[in-house]
């Protein structure tokens, strides 16, 4: 179903477009912006409460600045859909996130207005005072804009920006978008902050009415506008306690404004672009604004709700006559308390991802040993080995994905100093529609060249709840990773007795011929379908469920190669150096001479998809892992098909 945009909107195929209208007619065109991705969203899905906040910026932006000459970076993203509407793409627009269509997120490859691509938080101001300083030697003027969300400002990159551009004189804007929200409520001093600046009555007036004065006298000329300038500063730290936050890293400050007044932004925006030098624009918007059910709902709810009823708000869940396996994370949220009701020692931490990652249960529960640190990976890292320096037992629980924002942490702080921190890394492999950005495809690789280090994957939820259960038992040193995916299990009658298992071992699920199949994690539940398939033709590989990546367990190995010598690895993870690649080593350092054939992610970047189209992609999709069997014994491959 093609979604019709509004009388304006389907006039509107670029920023060039948009300049022709009166202004006048801008918020009919917010209007019928917003409505155009209400209706969209509700029927496709996606990403829904950040881009309903920023319509009103998004217009402004694009109506003021000369877009993409000017070159406009959203920070992570997802509030960036009328920003693809309004440049081109509005009639592939229900694409977005499907297999082969529109990235969920602002990509150069698939738009030159979208100038820097993004996905993870808090790169916006680097890119753009990257791209600001290139210009100003090129001697090229333009205009660098960077819109950044109050949770991606928690993230310590930002901070490194913007101490860096306020050491410039580059032609930098920074629009912050504050609404109190990343994904989940945001948390810390610099929320606080901002509330200060938002709220305080007697800042805002005296501060209105001193650049009222002031702006008459900026007609005098260049001494005029410095001193308003150390007037306007002084004012502002006499006013409001810390007010001079942004203005100690030497950024102008200017605001805060309504985020939702398209008129006044468009005027205020072009006064800012007269404005030589680093600013910040300070704008506060509503997540969800212009959709009822999602300005007065859970925010969290509303960031990415799925299909929906767009009328009631009624979100569409799948019905199943069946009880549903969970999903690893709730395994995960849960089994935490559990440990936790057991052993004090045990803390939860995650950066930002609480609902995400579901240590919200423990937050809830035991609000006094479970920490939302704030978009800051790297932090989360360096607490949790500091509370197991003090006999603590941490599970940092970080998304793949992100934990490759907090490497040097990881070396540096947990296993150079051989610590005893847990990290359980969820959205482990292919994330689905997020894309490449989101896809957990490194961390086997990465976790496996360090020291000191466990990697473990369960298969289904109760070795999910064992590893855990191991993972919170007294040890000497060494960091213990868990990884698993995005989404559901295969246990419905999931709260299993939790055992300790031994490090390193793996297990025989069935026996076979010729062929043995080696998996690591969830990927393994693939092999009985695989089994099923190719014992009607006849063959009967062998299944081993390997569960550690590091240490193997070698004891294992050697009684597979001993008895076949065609293998078959599997992995939801990077070919290059993951668990095929240890498996590689183990036999070339023991002499064995079988023959691999080794299914993951190939060495490029994947784009987004379901989980399975985006396997199938990769031939290790059940058909994928059948032909390969099949080629090893030199029976002929059937087609692949994918499917939801």
């Amino acid at each position: 179903m093609l979604i019709q945009p509004g009388p304006l909107l389907a006039k509107i195929d670029s920023p060039e477009d948009l300049k022709k209208l009166d202004q006048t007619q801008l918020v009919q065109v917010c209007d019928e912006l917003r409505q155009f991705i209400v209706d969209n969203v509700s029927v496709y899905g996606g990403h829904f409460g950040a881009s309903l906040g920023v319509v009103e910026l998004t217009v402004a932006l694009h109506y003021v600045f000369n877009t993409p000459v000017d070159q406009l970076i959203w920070d992570v993203g997802h509030q960036a859909y009328g920003h693809k509407i309004l440049t081109g793409r509005r009639d592939n627009f229900h694409t977005n996130r499907l297999y082969n269509g529109l990235s969920g997120f602002p990509k150069r490859k698939e738009s030159q207005f979208d100038t820097f691509g993004v996905g993870h938080s808090s790169t916006s101001i680097s890119g753009a005072l990257g791209m600001a300083i290139a210009n100003q030697y090129k001697q090229d003027d333009r205009q660098h804009i960077a819109v950044i969300g109050d949770g991606a400002m928690t993230g310590g990159l930002a901070f490194e920006a913007m101490n860096h551009a306020g050491a410039t004189n580059a032609n930098l804007l920074i629009v912050l978008n504050d609404n109190c929200m990343s994904i989940d409520p945001n948390v810390g001093a610099l929320k606080d902050y901002l509330t200060d600046v938002t709220t305080s009555h007697t800042y805002n007036k005296v501060k209105d009415d001193v650049w009222k004065i002031l702006s008459k006298f900026s007609k005098f000329g260049k001494s005029a506008q410095e001193v308003i300038s150390k007037v306007e500063h002084s004012m502002k730290a006499l006013l409001l306690k810390q007010s001079n936050l942004f203005e100690s890293l030497n950024l102008r400050y200017f605001g805060p404004v309504d985020g939702h007044d398209v008129h006044h932004l468009t005027s205020v925006m072009n006064d800012l672009k007269k404005i030589p030098g680093p600013k910040i624009l300070h704008c506060v918007t509503v997540k969800g604004k212009g959709y009822k059910p999602a300005e007065e709902g859970n925010a969290t709810k509303w960031h990415a709700p799925g299909k929906f009823d767009k009328v009631t708000g009624e979100v569409f869940k799948k019905v199943s006559e069946k009880p549903e396996p969970p999903k690893y994370q709730d395994v995960f949220g849960h089994t935490l308390v559990e440990l936790a009701e057991k052993n004090e020692k045990v803390m939860g931490i995650t950066p930002a991802m609480p609902s995400g990652s579901s240590m919200n249960i423990m937050m809830k529960a035991m609000p006094d040993r479970a920490f939302d640190v704030g978009i800051a990976e790297q932090h989360a890292v360096t607490f949790s080995a500091g509370l197991a320096t003090q006999g603590m037992v941490p599970f940092c629980n970080i998304y793949s994905t992100f934990m490759q924002r907090a490497y040097d942490q990881v070396i540096h702080d947990v296993c150079i100093q051989d610590l005893a921190v847990n990290f359980c890394l969820d959205r482990a492999g292919f994330a689905g529609a997020d894309g490449p950005t989101h896809h957990g495809a490194y961390d086997i690789a990465y976790m496996r060249c360090i020291p000191n280090m466990v990697i473990a994957a369960p298969m289904n939820e109760a070795e999910l709840r064992n590893m855990m259960y191991t993972a919170q038992l007294p040890r000497e040193g060494k960091a213990f990773t868990i990884r698993y995916p995005r989404g559901q299990g295969v246990m419905p009658e999931w709260r299993t007795e939790m055992k300790k298992m031994t490090i390193g071992t793996g297990r025989k699920i069935s026996d076979g011929e010729d062929v043995a199949i080696l998996t690591i994690g969830h990927i393994g539940n693939y092999v009985f379908e695989v089994k099923e398939q190719l014992e009607k033709e006849g063959l009967n590989p062998a299944h081993y469920d390997m569960r550690f990546v590091k240490p193997l367990d070698e004891e294992l190995l050697h009684d597979i190669f001993r008895n076949y010598n065609k293998v078959v690895t599997v992995e939801d993870g990077c070919l290059v150096g993951g668990f095929g690649t240890a498996i590689l080593e183990f036999m070339a350092e023991n002499g064995y001479a079988a023959k691999i054939t080794r299914l993951g992610i190939p060495d490029r970047i994947v784009e987004h998809g379901t989980q399975l189209e985006l396997q199938a992609e990769c031939n290790f999709d059940p058909n994928g892992i059948a032909n390969a069997v099949r080629a090893l014994l030199g029976v002929k491959a059937k087609a692949t098909h994918a499917s939801n």
